[in-house]
């Protein structure tokens, strides 16, 4: 890790035209053969689901039958729908690494089509469960060996009683998951692959590509007009769309609220809590305490255009480190020895299995022509995690591969130590393990420097980091209630 002059990092961001994907080092990429070896292997795993749907709809009118046979019917269905999800897994990572190929855009779509014939076979589950006596049922789970291990589960069937339809009417709603998918679908393509933003031009008069995955590092540009002209070059793009984006959101508005009403809940912020078990109170208090309590945000913004010398404060100035004359530029392999030190706190064990991360192909790390934007950790029962990054050197996204990783930790260790149908933590917990690898970083570095402009600097973006887990998740989570909200009341 160095500090460095920002007026001469330009060419390290990987100017001009990102790199094909076969013209990278396969040592930086994901080994997705660890899910399936080739092509070949997936659409056989995909004939086994199809195959086996006709053996799941058996179970059909039987569960109630005995304890013996509403285990078999769950472990049958288990087992068809963790390899639905490896074949889902294996289409989705493909179709990102570089989202113009058409081939595994398909295999995407062939994956999410199986996964709606797997739902209708599956729909009547519920019903079924529900309709077996809870004496009854209760009796099954504490008589029958193995059965025990579904008890959460069945009680959360039963949690979810009044929201839960007859048989013919749950089919019909799993008939429906391919539209639903249609808003985020028709967004990630947009997106993804068919979104183009202009060049510019660098502190050295250099013309560099704009994309998202350099992005972060514009916003970091000691030099005003750079992040002006990378800001107006993305958002400007996206301006052109705005009718088009305000269609898809409109499109995913309207489906959460058809099934929060087809299943009678009061509303979709209700729907969509209800599987976690939270009440609406809680997101509420929430959105309304931190926008409550916004004055450390303002005082904060008013520091950094105190900081900057500004006479207004623009979008393009709210990541330009404040130290302008410092920057870092962490090359990867550097970032991945920082890492490992800063976790060393959970243990020696964390540490053997998180060298598997960085060793065994879990990390695509690089951008390249037609990649998915942003980061993310990707797991499913019987496979080891999957992380996306679009690495570029800089602190935040040194700190962006911790944050991964403690989303890709946090589902080893849950398939690792849960059955199947647990191994699917929820989204209330989601991000304590990634931010407390964060948190854990950040003291790591902090400890081991007596620089005190290097302290402001890691300072600095702990203050950001806390801008953007706290304010700007809240932001959004207020902004998604108001929408929904308005769209239910005929707005």
């Amino acid at each position: 890790m160095k500090f460095s002059n920002p007026f001469f990092e330009t060419a390290n961001n990987g100017g001009g035209k990102l790199p094909d994907r076969k013209e990278m080092d396969a040592t930086y990429q994901w080994r997705l053969s660890d899910i399936f070896p080739d092509d070949d292997s997936w659409n056989a795993a995909f004939k086994t689901v199809e195959s086996g749907l006709p053996k799941l709809q058996e179970f059909s009118g039987k569960l109630g039958e005995s304890g013996e046979t509403l285990l078999k019917a769950l472990q049958t269905r288990d087992e068809l729908e963790a390899l639905l999800y490896q074949l889902y897994l294996y289409a989705g990572l493909k179709s990102d690494q570089d989202t113009r190929v058409s081939t595994y855009q398909g295999f995407r779509d062939r994956a999410t089509s199986l996964s709606v014939k797997y739902g209708q076979a599956a729909s009547f589950f519920r019903p079924e469960i529900l309709a077996i006596p809870e004496a009854n049922l209760r009796k099954y789970v504490s008589e029958t060996a193995g059965l025990g291990d579904y008890r959460h589960y069945l009680e959360d069937i039963l949690r979810a009683k009044a929201h839960t339809l007859p048989p013919e009417q749950e089919k019909l709603l799993a008939m429906t998951g391919e539209i639903a998918q249609s808003p985020y679908n028709v967004f990630s393509m947009f997106n993804n692959a068919d979104i183009k933003f202009p060049s510019i031009t660098d502190e050295n008069g250099q013309e560099i590509e704009v994309t998202k995955g350099r992005m972060s590092v514009l916003m970091e540009s000691s030099d005003r007009r750079v992040r002006k002209d990378a800001y107006e070059a993305m958002y400007g793009e996206y301006r052109k769309w705005t009718n088009t984006l305000a269609a898809t959101l409109s499109g995913a508005v309207k489906r959460n609220m058809f099934f929060a009403q087809a299943r009678q809940y009061p509303g979709a912020l209700a729907a969509a809590l209800h599987d976690d078990n939270i009440p609406a109170e809680v997101y509420e208090n929430v959105v309304q305490t931190i926008g409550d309590n916004l004055q450390p945000l303002h005082r904060y913004s008013a520091l950094r255009k105190k900081m900057l010398k500004l006479d207004a404060l623009k979008p393009w100035d709210m990541n330009v480190p404040l130290l302008s004359e410092m920057k870092m530029e962490i090359p990867y392999d550097e970032a991945v020895d920082t890492i490992r030190n800063g976790l060393a706190p959970l243990g020696d064990g964390y540490l053997a299995d998180l060298e598997s991360a960085f060793r065994d192909g879990w990390i695509d790390v690089f951008e390249n022509q037609g990649k998915r934007s942003g980061a993310y950790s990707w797991s499913t029962f019987g496979v080891h995690p999957y992380i996306l990054l679009n690495y570029n050197k800089t602190l935040d996204n040194m700190f962006t591969i911790a944050h991964e990783l403690g989303h890709a930790m946090h589902s080893f260790y849950t398939n690792r130590h849960q059955p199947y149908h647990y191994s699917n933590y929820t989204i209330f917990v989601a991000e304590v393990a990634s931010t407390l690898n964060e948190a854990l970083l950040m003291d790591y570095l902090l400890k081991t420097t007596d620089d005190p402009q290097k302290k402001l600097y890691l300072l600095n973006q702990h203050v950001d980091t806390i801008r953007g887990t706290v304010f700007i998740q809240s932001l959004f989570a207020a902004f998604e209630k108001a929408i929904h909200e308005k769209a239910e009341s005929g707005e």
